[in-house]
């Protein structure tokens, strides 16, 4: 089992905490070392679109001076957060109605919605994308999932029967198999995961109401990690694993406000080395379990400073081991990065 030590280092990072000012501090963040010499580091916090313009130009700057700072967009309540194979970073904002995609390696920001007197997008809460990176959105106040190309441009819907009403109560997690052509999503209020072929036709419908292997009690967010779909069974206090035709392979997890316990789980992800990652809304943590559900380490604690977390919700974890926690009442996703044993090949990736 891993250990858990909280050492605090000094690292000069912007001062965001303290009121978002443009001066740099030297701030205090906490550095986790664990056992084997694993570690987990906190790197960065961004909110809003000007972070991705790091080198902007003479005739930007003089604008700015001449007619004041243009208007910008930032996050306001942000949920869940994915990565496209183009290491663009995706959140979804049900406070914004849409979707912000913040691209860092080419210095690019977009902000998508779809705003219809029918099908328009109204509070997007999961998301997920595809092996071209089309961009699936689910919609918990429409029931349905929308569909955007990987410009931001919107494709189509899935789920909209005639009238405009959703064919989903909730839905609410989603991930997309690309290989298979398949699509999940977990449909809260009927504790039930659906699976969909591409063109968004039921193929089969996991689960039911209940507390065994296997049944649900307000499934939330879902993650596809190589043969494993990941469950975030929420009022049964559990993440469920189950393989991707559906079928029960195990369960962590248990109601509680401990450590190791479950009360509010919210996103989930897993490292290279096969680690799962559960955010714990309530408390503002992220544990960290093996496969039996042995609590390796978590980290967080409720608060507005750098590695404080205050509701957090979305989770995602790319291929060289970035934790990105999404920490929605402070308006910001956080960043780690896990320094393991392995790094074996690319996760969370569909």
């Amino acid at each position: 089992m891993l250990l858990w030590l909280t050492v605090l280092t000094f690292i000069t990072l912007p001062g965001y905490a303290a009121g978002k000012s443009s001066k740099t501090q030297v701030v205090n963040v906490p550095e986790l070392e664990l056992e084997g010499g694993r570690k987990l580091t906190f790197e960065r916090v961004f909110w809003s679109e000007p972070e991705v313009h790091t080198k902007r130009g003479f005739w930007s700057k003089l604008v700015d001076i001449v007619a004041g700072p243009a208007d910008f967009h930032a996050l306001i309540s942000p949920y869940e957060i994915v990565e496209d194979s183009r290491g663009r970073i995706i959140v979804t904002d049900p406070g914004a109605a849409g979707v912000h995609i913040f691209d860092f390696q080419a210095e690019k920001y977009k902000f998508i919605s779809h705003d219809k007197d029918k099908d328009g997008l109204e509070v997007p809460q999961c998301v997920a994308v595809d092996s071209v990176d089309n961009i699936y959105i689910t919609d918990s106040q429409t029931g349905k999932i929308f569909v955007f190309e990987p410009s931001g441009k919107f494709a189509r819907v899935i789920g909209s029967l005639r009238g405009g009403e959703g064919y989903f109560k909730r839905p609410t997690g989603i991930a997309v198999d690309s290989a298979e052509q398949r699509i999940y999503v977990t449909d809260t209020l009927r504790n039930q995961v659906f699976m969909l072929d591409m063109h968004g036709n039921v193929l089969k419908v996991i689960g039911k109401t209940g507390i065994g292997e296997g049944e649900f009690n307000y499934p939330t967010e879902l993650r596809l990690v190589g043969d494993d779909l990941i469950v975030v069974d929420s009022m049964n206090f559990r993440v469920q694993v189950l393989d991707r035709n559906g079928d029960f392979r195990y369960a962590i997890g248990k109601i509680g406000e401990g450590r190791g316990e479950m009360f509010r789980p919210k996103g989930v992800g897993v490292d290279s080395e096969g680690h799962i990652y559960v955010v714990e809304a309530l408390r503002g943590v992220v544990q960290v379990f093996d496969k039996s559900g042995n609590l390796l380490y978590y980290f967080g604690e409720k608060g507005s400073g750098f590695g404080d977390f205050q509701l957090p919700t979305g989770l995602w974890i790319d291929r060289n081991d970035h934790v990105f926690v999404v920490d929605s009442y402070n308006r910001r996703v956080q960043v780690f990065h896990y320094h393991g044993l392995s790094k074996q090949g690319a996760v969370g990736q569909p």
